[in-house]
């Protein structure tokens, strides 16, 4: 399988969950003017449906890139790894949606520096996961920001942890930042 095919089939899973309704947005925009026209406010969100939204996000592309990693990349094909790949439907999803996507590096080395901590809100999402939380969430300046843990099974520790001493899973890390409607409650 292809990066393309790989990039492909991941734009049309989040299509899929985007078109079912599953993921709320506060203003639908239409189809035909899903270009320059829309404006990030047409995508605020509530707190409720930020939440909600970030969470199943988060779900969604700790599986799938779970199962992309492990049905289809093989280090000796000289393919780009599924998480470098998902960069691009991030990218997608920032501009179609205004939703913002971003590795961060919680235990093993950077395979990014794009992935490192930036802010204070960062470092103490690292710090939850490290502790085993589930998310680490923030509502500030008119945004919603969760940070999830995504598992790094042995495939990964290969690259990530090479030094090593135990095939035991780790933990990476994945924020998502979602634009809220003023005084949203």
């Amino acid at each position: 399988m292809t990066c393309k095919m790989i990039k492909d089939t991941l734009l049309c899973l989040l299509a899929t969950v985007f078109m079912c309704g599953t993921i709320a947005v506060s203003a639908e925009p239409d189809p035909v003017q899903k270009t320059a026209s829309v404006t990030p406010d047409a995508f605020q969100r509530t707190r409720e449906q930020a939440v909600a939204e970030a969470a199943l996000l988060q779900d969604a592309m700790h599986t799938i890139l779970q199962v992309v990693h492990h049905r289809y990349y093989k280090e000796d094909e000289g393919l780009v790894i599924p998480a470098a790949t998902m960069r691009e439907v991030f990218e997608e999803l920032e501009r179609d949606h205004h939703v913002k996507l971003r590795w961060l590096v919680v235990e093993g080395q950077a395979m990014n520096s794009e992935h490192i901590a930036r802010d204070e809100f960062e470092k103490a999402a690292v710090q939850a996961l490290l502790a085993g939380e589930k998310k680490f969430e923030s509502f500030e300046n008119g945004v919603y920001r969760r940070a999830g843990p995504v598992t790094l099974s042995n495939v990964c520790l290969k690259c990530h942890i090479p030094d090593r001493r135990s095939t035991e899973d780790r933990t990476a890390g994945l924020i998502v930042t979602i634009p809220l409607r003023e005084n949203a409650k």
